[in-house]
């Protein structure tokens, strides 16, 4: 048999999601485990209480639920499953993944109202308060925190507080930000929140989880409008046996407790948050003087990802600017942003200041090699 090739480097990913792992993340994977093994359920069972403390919260107000699949599958798990048959949901939407929830909700009949902003906007909490004034109807609201389209945060925290005075249930789509920014669970009056195991915390792709306030959980029962999706279905299997329903992603689990210890090393939330911040920094310093111009306002922008304009020379071209990129080895993203031409380039994953320096320097070198003069 052919030994593997030891040399292989991966190429650095400056992406939202899948993200470049560290060596030993990737070697955890190399073993099996069989679903039903005492070890792998021990796994699990590891999984769900350090994820309370990555959360901030602990067992006694809330659980840990994980679904095989993407971190939509976990996002539209809850909303087939704790939205009553004659409740209606109000979607905080100002990007992609606020319109995906939309998607769902229509998908499966989930009676709703859309309060859209421009992308580069966040939610404006008093429209939200206006809105359940207005509407006695709505039982639920969902928010993206970090909205991957552009890279902007939203007011979670002032939102929840409207969502507990008016006694609305209250769903954070954390995917881009969970473990690596510091959220109030509690202050923030969050009854679930999502992410992915392909995050911030830094494993690879195959399942994601959802935080879940337990009084709000315990009265799910019979409510999914699926069989496989059903998260309160999902959580009584952990409980009553350590098992997932249906097959788990044995290998991507291992990952990911490699990277929640691995997490813990770095410091936790705040250790990962200076590094990614440095990273965001840094990038913003190599960009900058090569005229590149950023999305949103420095007020509105996280330290997660950053979108940036095309260069209005005629010479730039994404799709010839990305396959150089890659070539060279690094990786970016196109831009998801509806009403400008923009990139996207993430500070998450496994990366370093150093590795941002080297991602801006190879900028301006294929830049000169496509003749663009300058960004603006």
């Amino acid at each position: 048999m052919k030994k593997p090739n030891q040399s292989f480097k991966d190429k650095a990913l400056f992406t939202p999601g899948p993200l470049s792992t560290s060596p030993t993340i990737k070697q955890s994977m190399l073993r099996d485990l069989g679903s039903r093994d005492q070890e792998f359920i021990q796994v699990i069972r590891e999984i769900r209480s350090e994820l309370l403390f990555v959360a901030g919260v602990d067992s006694t107000s809330y659980t840990t639920v994980l679904m095989q699949g993407s971190g939509t599958f976990c996002v539209e798990s809850v909303l087939t499953s704790i939205i009553p048959a004659d409740g209606k949901l109000l979607i905080l939407s100002n990007g992609a993944y606020g319109k995906r929830i939309a998607q769902m909700a229509d998908v499966l009949k989930i009676s709703k109202t859309v309060l859209e902003f421009e992308e580069n906007t966040p939610v404006d909490p008093k429209t939200v308060r206006e809105a359940l004034s207005k509407d006695s109807t709505i039982t639920d609201v969902a928010i993206v925190h970090c909205e991957t389209t552009s890279g902007l945060y939203n007011n979670i925290e002032a939102v929840g507080k409207i969502c507990a005075e008016f006694h609305k249930t209250y769903f954070v789509d954390a995917m881009s930000s969970f473990g690596a920014v510091p959220i109030d669970l509690e202050k923030s009056k969050i009854d679930y929140i999502v992410s992915s195991a392909n995050k911030c915390i830094e494993g690879v792709p195959g399942f994601a989880f959802a935080v879940c306030r337990k009084d709000k959980l315990m009265q799910c029962e019979g409510r999914s409008r699926s069989l496989s999706l059903d998260l309160f279905a999902q959580w009584k299997g952990l409980e009553n046996s350590g098992q997932f329903r249906f097959t788990p992603p044995t290998h991507v689990l291992l990952a990911f407790r490699q990277a929640l210890r691995e997490l813990t090393e770095e410091g936790g939330v705040a250790g990962r948050s200076a590094r990614y911040q440095e990273n965001y920094q840094t990038l913003l310093e190599g960009m900058r003087p090569l005229g590149f111009r950023e999305f949103l306002k420095p007020e509105d922008q996280g330290y997660i990802i950053t979108s940036f304009y095309y260069p209005k020379d005629p010479a730039f071209k994404f799709e010839a600017f990305y396959e150089r990129l890659s070539d060279l080895g690094f990786v970016i993203y196109p831009g998801k942003v509806g009403k400008a031409d923009c990139f996207r380039i993430g500070n998450i994953g496994r990366i370093q200041k150093n590795d941002v320096v080297s991602l801006t320097m190879t900028i301006e070198k294929v830049l000169k090699e496509m003749g663009v003069k300058n960004a603006n």
